[in-house]
């Protein structure tokens, strides 16, 4: 039987805020000297750059979630439809809540894209194309696209979580290195995916989901209270 979770203390939400705040500031300090001395720095061009740019790419999670329903597909004779597609369509809507977020939080800050101005804040008027997020980069749609699955993809597979959050911030760090982005975009963008992802995961538990492999709650063996207990 599947528990409803309980909400997070105070405390945590006060840490994850207090984090956040400070990520975002320090992010803002460094913001000009990123551009200056790490834009263009030969990444995007790399096969590394390449596959971390590819982290923030929708259809590639779209991919992954159909692979991950085809291997729980026969979960359906003993828990059903719903339970065996569980897992895939939430990865894919990590993602993709993700990067809707993204462009609709472009709507809001307006902030354009580093290169176009040399790595200085220029924003936007709400005269001038007012709902199209051309040109704009707060926050980067490919970071939050990364960050949104990386967090569905930590809650699922625990273990293995800071692989997760290790590709979702090297799609960050290749936007930035390629002028796309300053390094506030990609930090707002990862505080946000997080948030999508936590939020995403509650609602799975909510709706009494069940993963093959874990223990009810959508946990592997072992998994308790937020860690990976020893073997």
């Amino acid at each position: 039987m599947s528990a409803t979770p309980s909400p997070p203390s105070r405390a945590r939400l006060l840490r994850f805020a207090m984090a956040s705040a400070a990520a975002v500031v320090l992010a803002h300090l460094v913001d000009r000297w990123a551009f200056v001395h790490l834009a263009d720095a030969g990444l995007g061009g790399s096969d590394l750059g390449r596959m971390m740019r590819v982290m923030g790419f929708l259809p590639l999670w779209a991919t992954a979630g159909l692979a991950l329903a085809l291997h729980d597909w026969p979960l359906r004779a003993e828990r059903g439809t719903r339970a065996a597609l569980a897992r895939g369509v939430l990865l894919l809507l990590g993602a993709g809540l993700g990067g809707l977020a993204a462009e609709l939080l472009k709507l809001v800050f307006r902030r354009e894209r580093p290169r176009a101005h040399a790595g200085e804040y220029v924003f936007r008027a709400w005269s001038e194309r007012p709902l199209s997020t051309g040109g704009l980069a707060l926050p980067s749609s490919h970071a939050l696209v990364a960050w949104g699955a990386a967090a569905v993809l930590a809650h699922m597979f625990p273990r293995a979580r800071w692989v997760w959050y290790a590709l979702a911030a090297g799609c960050g760090w290749a936007r930035v290195a390629a002028g796309a982005h300053f390094v506030s975009d990609v930090v707002v963008s990862c505080v946000v995916g997080l948030l999508v992802g936590e939020g995403l995961w509650r609602w799975h538990l909510r709706r009494g989901e069940e993963g093959p492999g874990t223990d009810g709650l959508g946990r592997a063996p072992g998994w308790r209270r937020g860690r990976a207990s020893a073997p």
